[in-house]
């Protein structure tokens, strides 16, 4: 099997054109782990589709399947141009979360920056949380997947490792949830840690980055209509959340290298 892996911002997948093979949960098992496989947090498959220009189906490092990932479908575009499958520069991805446009940004030859139309983000109400004899709050956020944003003082400090594995469990998530931690530093500047459902902490989320932005728009943190810099382990997002909650999301896509498997 033939793989090309790439990152946007340090969320790494190994990315497939073809069908998706029936033993996809154990494949993308094996090759994500970062020790006896090739490394990675999933995989993504991207596969000709009859209602978009392409489609694009997410697999975590756990086996899991995803309904969307933001740095992921920046790569797609990427991988669709530069490999000959698209002349076009606004691109249509069919996800399970929907149908995104993505505008690809081209320099010498090759995609560096895509921007998503990512849709509408639902805020709910923030939430208290019991966690561990403590209390944890935060707001709920759907931007075609599920994210659970709470607001810190200083999100390098974080307890990554130790809180946001049993936030992701939670009873008030049945399904899972990813978690951020957000340090807002500015009406138009935050930084962002991100534990993802499926595959543990991450350099970086471009949904978690949307939904993030999202509520610290509704916390009356950050400004509707001016880009928000979201800054992650891995590099920064550009996000804009509009006046009715429609977010865009701007950022780079880059290729690792390619790679063969004997499977």
């Amino acid at each position: 099997m033939h793989f090309t892996k790439m990152h946007g911002l340090g969320n790494d997948y190994l990315y497939v054109y073809g069908e998706v093979p029936q033993d996809i949960a154990a494949l993308s098992r094996q090759l994500s782990d970062r020790h006896f496989g090739a490394g990675s947090d999933g995989m993504i498959y991207i596969c000709p589709s009859t209602v978009a220009d392409f489609k694009m189906r997410i697999f975590n490092a756990d086996g899991s399947e995803a309904l969307m990932c933001g740095n992921g479908i920046r790569c797609v575009g990427k991988y669709v141009y530069d490999k000959g499958l698209t002349r076009k520069t606004a691109l249509r991805i069919e996800t399970l979360s929907g149908i995104k446009d993505v505008g690809i940004e081209v320099v010498n030859g090759c995609v560096e920056r895509a921007t998503v139309d990512m849709g509408k983000a639902e805020v709910g109400d923030a939430l208290v949380l019991a966690v561990d004899g403590a209390t944890v709050r935060g707001v709920p956020v759907s931007v075609g997947n599920p994210h659970f944003v709470v607001f810190v003082e200083d999100a390098q400090v974080a307890p990554v490792d130790s809180l946001r594995p049993r936030l992701e469990r939670h009873p008030a998530f049945p399904g899972g949830v990813n978690v951020e931690f957000a340090q807002v530093i500015a009406r138009d500047e935050i930084r962002m840690r991100v534990w993802e459902r499926g595959s543990g902490i991450t350099m970086a989320c471009g949904t978690g980055a949307c939904a993030t932005a999202a509520a610290s728009v509704r916390e009356g943190l950050c400004s509707q209509g001016r880009p928000i810099t979201v800054h992650l382990d891995g590099g920064d997002l550009h996000i804009r959340v509009r006046d009715d909650y429609v977010i865009t999301m701007t950022g780079p896509a880059t290729t690792v290298y390619e790679g063969d498997v004997e499977l």
